[in-house]
């Protein structure tokens, strides 16, 4: 495991600033626990998004907007002991940056959890915020477009950027966050012109989700892309494994075995 020492603001900056120039798709994945995270390392993802969707998907939130900064340095803590190379990036959660001050202040508590750069929702609106971060020397990445710590707000999931003003909006958040210096955007539910506008408009990279293939890199949650999460899957995402279906049948087997025989091994090779 990683020391906490061998975090470096330059390293975060340096990392987007050559995928960036090289072009180099940048692969990010969500993990909120040790395993989940030390797999993802070892099959060489390169950002390890410890997001706050671990509330529909860990905690059994109907949202994101029940998660508190405590579960968040919790849940870092964890997927934070099992990274070596990847970059480990927290979110903060919904009404943790209210202000600068408190928003540097959780921060910061996100790195000392184990974080080499922290996100939080939104462009213009909480600019303060960003800046202060930013001037705390804490590396920081945007997320624009669809903003789920919103989702009660605005009546459900909805598509960005389909309007004239809703592009405009788009590009004026993105440019704003890349002025201040954010290291990445993530790109949520943007359509996918816009997407890649904001693409070849900014320094920093891109990182879609559900917003086209011309973003300078992807994240997904991990849960929705092996398939173990089935009551609730988002229309932009194909699971590459049934780990839901695969769980049933383990689990169903074993307790078929131990009910019969008394040996939860009957039946293996």
């Amino acid at each position: 495991m990683r020391a906490q020492e061998s975090i470096r603001w330059d390293h975060s900056v340096k990392f987007f600033q050559d995928r960036k120039r090289s072009g180099e798709r940048v692969v990010s994945l969500t993990a909120y626990d040790f395993p989940s995270a030390r797999l993802l390392d070892e099959a060489g993802v390169d950002i390890v998004l410890v997001g706050d969707s671990l509330g529909m998907v860990v905690l059994g939130y109907e949202d994101t907007t029940a998660v508190t900064m405590e579960e968040m340095c919790h849940h870092t803590r964890a997927a934070a002991r099992g990274v070596e190379r990847a970059m480990v990036l927290g979110d903060l959660p919904f009404g943790s940056y209210e202000t600068p001050e408190e928003a540097v202040q959780n921060a910061r508590r996100l790195v000392a959890a184990g974080a080499d750069a922290v996100k939080l929702e939104g462009g213009i609106a909480v600019l303060p915020e960003v800046e202060a971060i930013i001037a705390d020397g804490i590396p920081f990445v945007g997320h624009i477009g669809m903003l789920p710590q919103h989702v009660r707000e605005e009546g459900g999931y909805k598509k960005k950027g389909k309007s004239e003003a809703g592009r405009a909006r788009i590009i004026a958040d993105a440019e704003a966050l890349d002025a201040a210096g954010a290291c990445a955007l993530v790109l949520e539910s943007i359509i996918s012109p816009v997407a890649a506008e904001v693409t070849h408009a900014v320094d920093a990279i891109t990182i879609g989700i559900g917003s086209g293939h011309c973003c300078d890199g992807q994240v997904l949650v991990l849960h929705d892309l092996l398939g173990s999460f089935p009551w609730f899957r988002p229309g932009f995402v194909r699971p590459r494994a049934d780990f839901a279906g695969e769980t049933l049948r383990a689990v169903r087997a074993y307790a078929h075995a131990v009910r019969e025989t008394g040996n939860p091994n009957e039946g293996l090779p």
